[in-house]
């Protein structure tokens, strides 16, 4: 609720001496030609400003732009090295609209997406408890996979098939699976069939 002010008996105050009146319009006639040309090089100041900010917006979006992505390289035999080559070089160009991105160390065998990183690697060791899941794979476009809840995500690993090749997806992209459907046609192409789902 506003306060109320208190009401009482209004004092007339008294007009202005008329030399102090003159003084006072001459300083405002002068502040009002000197705003203008404040505002004008203000304006050309903001302009540079505006430039200026644009400039380091370009600088930081370029250097905040990520680099290589830490992913681990696997050592497989070199009859399973060579095969892993030719699946992850037959990899799409996005996958989850995530464009290819650089992997650190450069290697043939894996593969990276987007940020946070989707992270591919071919030829590695089946993950426990893969055996026992034979019967338990689902299927994504014909491949079957066994999947592995992580605290940030899911592990994906191909299953029944000649190479063991494995799709880490942050849990940004829910559902994580999803991604899975970018890379079966490569999978299916360049990682021979063993064993179907069951």
């Amino acid at each position: 609720m506003p306060k109320l002010l208190p009401t009482g008996p209004r004092r007339s105050t008294p007009p202005p001496h008329p030399g102090r009146l003159a003084v006072r319009n001459r300083l405002a006639l002068h502040g009002r030609l000197a705003l203008r040309r404040v505002g004008r090089l203000g304006l050309r100041g903001r302009l540079g400003v505006r430039g200026l900010v644009g400039l380091v917006g370009l600088l930081l979006v370029a250097g905040c732009s990520p680099g290589p992505t830490p992913v681990p390289v696997p050592s497989p035999a070199p009859e399973v090295a060579a095969a892993c080559a030719e699946l992850v070089k037959a990899l799409p160009a996005k996958v989850l609209d995530a464009e290819r991105r650089e992997a650190s160390p450069k290697s043939p065998l894996t593969a990276a997406y987007g940020d946070p990183p989707i992270e591919m690697t071919c030829g590695v060791t089946p993950p426990a408890g893969m055996a026992e899941a034979q019967s338990q794979c689902f299927e994504v476009n014909g491949v079957g996979w066994f999947a592995k809840q992580v605290e940030n995500g899911f592990i994906f690993t191909t299953i029944g098939r000649s190479l063991y090749f494995e799709v880490a997806v942050p849990a940004k992209y829910t559902p994580e699976a999803n991604a899975l459907t970018d890379v079966s046609d490569a999978v299916q192409k360049h990682n021979k069939l063993v064993t179907p789902c069951t």
